[in-house]
């Protein structure tokens, strides 16, 4: 599959789907306490989902049995919504959500902690979210997609955290996944040009221990190897004007 490139029309389209899809991301968030379960998670987003009149980008997608991923501590992404699931002071949990509006696609996720967290957690938390910052700020056009990689490998590992190989950002826009893929490692100067009109979600996927995972036996939860703690967050950006801007623009998530 080719790269589509996307005119400002269709961006503004995109863009829409991209603010309700943050929007929703931000009344979850506010639902994030101790005592609540991943399961009461994906209730409140079917109920926004309602009530925006959109459709849920992840429900049914490859089989998927929920509207948004819950990942909790060592689970990196997909971690399926469970009643048994109930969070406590001291977890994290990413949550992974998108949406389709008039035929175009949002995807955005975000790492919350459940109270007091252990300050390693803490500082994995803040690292990531600003790997997710350097690896746009290298979106630029005549840059290549693996300077983006590049980009968030180098600031994770100045802390000793690991990005995760098995899993990638990836264009979006018309589908929830399109090329080019963008992984969170690698050498910079490599891979297609960024390029006007280009649409990706950029998704740094960051652990504590190894960089190694591993899927659950429901063929979707993917855990970290060694049960260290792993974070999550992630922006669909446009290439406008020479550079990404952020579309998933929250008031909790910017």
């Amino acid at each position: 599959m080719s790269i589509y490139i996307y005119k400002k029309e269709q961006i503004k389209k995109i863009e829409n789907a991209c603010l309700i899809t943050a929007n929703i991301l931000d009344e979850l968030e506010s639902k994030i306490v101790e005592g609540i379960s991943t399961f009461e998670i994906d209730q409140y987003a079917r109920k926004y989902i309602k009530a925006h009149k959109v459709k849920s980008a992840f429900l049914g997608y490859g089989g998927f049995p929920a509207t948004v991923c819950t990942s909790v501590n060592d689970e990196v992404i997909h971690g399926i919504p469970r009643k048994d699931c109930v969070l406590k002071n001291g977890d994290i949990v990413g949550m992974d959500f998108g949406v389709i509006a008039d035929n175009y696609f949002g995807d955005s996720a975000r790492t919350i902690a459940v109270g007091k967290v252990d300050p390693k957690v803490e500082k994995l938390l803040e690292v990531t979210r600003d790997s997710l910052y350097k690896g746009i700020s290298s979106a630029v056009v005549g840059n290549r997609i693996s300077d983006i990689s590049n980009s968030v490998e180098k600031y994770v590992s100045k802390f000793g955290f690991k990005p995760v190989r098995e899993f990638s950002g990836h264009g979006i826009g018309l589908n929830l996944h399109e090329e080019p893929s963008i992984p969170n490692y690698g050498k910079a100067g490599r891979g297609p040009r960024v390029t006007e009109g280009m649409v990706f979600a950029i998704e740094p996927m960051i652990n504590t221990g190894t960089s190694d995972v591993d899927v659950l036996d429901d063929n979707w939860t993917v855990v970290t190897a060694d049960g260290s703690f792993s974070a999550h967050f992630e922006h669909t950006v446009a290439v406008i004007d020479g550079k990404a801007r952020i579309l998933t623009r929250g008031a909790n998530f910017n």
